[in-house]
Parts: structure tokens; sequence; C-alpha cells
């Protein structure tokens, strides 16, 4: 058999060859230094210059993604390999780790322990001031003489408490601006223990001290709760301000009805309601997972309610003790 009958098999073309140049090497210079052109002829605009499209040969198209063609020089990607996009800051970039985003959540935690400390080391030092003018009223008696005798003092004293506080729950410059707001709470801190003073000589000093312990071990626990419990006291704003509406509306009615029942009754409803507003407020200047929290910056204003809190609790309580007695 010769070789002219031997059967003539089609060239195996590879789809991942990049090149189909008849099974050899391109001369050098490209296809213009005597070298064959590729099958089928020169394409209509002409002779290549260089090395032919990657589409010929029955290889797959170079993709082109976000409207590339394949980069200039080199060799076009296999079939199969995805290009990777581009990086935004161009080829080289990197992406700094030290431009993400931090996580400040560390720092918020401190901002608030340091503010909750800095609210009771406040709140300690009025209430050592007032229970400190409590017992001088008590127990001494020139001073407990010294105030009855000037009734005036009284009104003196009523007076500066209601401007300071005031002052302090309406105007914010007035309990953010340093050392204003500590001024004007050491104002309202002094009038308020002179008229606590004045309001405890009316009771035996075992009643005033029986007041003191239940007191501070009411406010202790109920702390206690507002710190442990799970449920969220700070979206109760509007009830607590409605019920002291009717507990104030019962307040005036208590002035001109004179009974033991009537004293009792509303000793105690004043007693519940502002140990709901400790755990309110307490809440509040916690922070955290509540709702609603108090700033950092309004530490006076957070001292200021929980001592107002607390000396009502301590005034009810004594008034209930006052009217089981009589």
């Amino acid at each position: 058999m010769s070789w002219q009958s031997v059967p003539q098999y089609p060239q195996y073309q590879d789809p991942n060859q990049q090149y189909n140049y008849g099974g050899g090497y391109p001369p050098q210079g490209g296809y213009g230094g005597g070298g064959y052109p590729p099958q089928g002829g020169y394409p209509p605009q002409g002779p290549p210059q260089g090395y032919p499209p990657y589409a010929q040969g029955g290889a797959q198209p170079y993709p082109q993604p976000y409207g590339q063609g394949p980069p200039p020089g080199g060799y076009a990607p296999q079939p199969g390999f995805i290009q990777p996009p581009p990086s935004a800051g161009g080829y080289g970039a990197y992406d700094d780790p030290e431009s993400q985003p931090k996580n400040f959540s560390f720092d918020d935690q401190s901002i608030r322990r340091g503010f909750i400390r800095k609210v009771y080391l406040i709140l300690m030092g009025q209430l050592l001031v007032t229970f400190g003018a409590v017992a001088l009223f008590v127990f001494h008696d020139g001073t407990k003489n010294f105030a009855a005798r000037n009734i005036w003092l009284f009104w003196v004293a009523l007076a500066v408490m209601l401007v300071t506080m005031l002052s302090m729950a309406c105007c914010e410059s007035v309990r953010r601006q340093t050392p204003t707001n500590f001024i004007f709470l050491g104002l309202f801190t002094l009038a308020q223990s002179f008229l606590m003073g004045v309001s405890a000589t009316r009771y035996a000093p075992k009643e005033v001290l029986l007041a003191v312990g239940i007191t501070a071990a009411v406010c202790l626990a109920l702390t206690l709760f507002a710190w442990q419990t799970k449920y969220d006291f700070t979206m109760m704003g509007g009830i607590l301000i409605a019920c002291m509406v009717v507990f104030l509306i019962f307040g005036i009615v208590a002035i001109f009805i004179k009974t033991k029942i009537i004293t009792l009754v509303y000793a105690s409803l004043g007693a519940l309601l502002f140990s709901v507003y400790l755990i309110y407020d307490t809440q509040l200047m916690m922070g955290g997972e509540h709702k609603y929290s108090i700033s950092p910056e309004e530490y006076i204003f957070a001292a200021l309610n929980l001592y107002l809190d607390i000396i009502n609790i301590f005034m009810y309580i004594l008034t209930i003790i006052g009217a089981s007695r009589d």
C-alpha cells in the first residue's frame, strides 16, 4: 500500500492551545518573516500584525469582564480560568487593614462605667450632706431651736431649692458647664438638706433612724433589681408622668381632708411611685440594652434625679412611721 492510499485523518485541534500555527512554531518576527499564514488565509482586513486573535483555531473567545479585553502583552488565560476583577485602586493595590472601621464598643463601655462612677460619687456626697444635716437637727437642740426662731430661713431655703432645681432641669447650659453645674447642685443640696432637717424635727430620733434604715434597705434592693432585671423600665416614662399628675392632685385633696387613713394612703402611694422612679432613673443611667439612656454628659442631671428619688422615699417612709404612731 503506497503512502497515497493511507487515509488522511483531520488534524486534532486542542481547544486549550493558545494559537494554531499548524503544529509548528512561528518564525521570528511574526508571519511576515517567511512563515506561513494561518489556515483559511488572512482575514479581510489584511495580514495581522503580531500574533493572531485568541479566538482562532477553535478556542474559546477571551471573556471580557467589566467591558475590558485581554491585557496587552503576554498570553491570554486558558479556558476555565476566571480572571479576577481589577482592584479599586488599580493593579498592585492592596487593602489597608488600618483603614477598616474600628469597633468602639470597648470605648463606649468605658465611658459609661466612668459616667456611672461619677454619678454615684456625686450622689454619695449629696446624701452625706443631707443626712448629716438631718442628724444635726434631730440630735442637737441648739440647731433645732435656732431654726424655730428664724422661720424666714425655711422660706429662703425653699426659694433657693426651687430656683436651682428648675434651672438645672430646664437649662442645659447650667447643668453641663463646669463649675456652674457644681455650684447650682451644691446650693440645691444645702437648701434641700436644711428643709429636710427642719421637717425631721417633728419626729422622734428613733423614728428618724428607723426611716433611714428602711430607706437604705429599700434603695439598695431597688438598685440591685434595676441592674439585674431583664425588664426595661425606661419605656415607662409616660406612665410615670401620668401617675405623678394623679398623685399631685390627690395631694392637693389631702391638704383639705386631714385624716389618718388619707395620710397613710398618700404616703404609701408616694413611696411606691418614687420607688419605681428610682428603678427608672437607674436604668436610664445604665444605658446598655435599654431602649432609652441618658447622655454621659448629663452626670449632674442623673445624680439629681437619683437624689430626689431617695429623698422622697425617705420622707414618705418617715410620714408612714409618724402616721402609724399617731
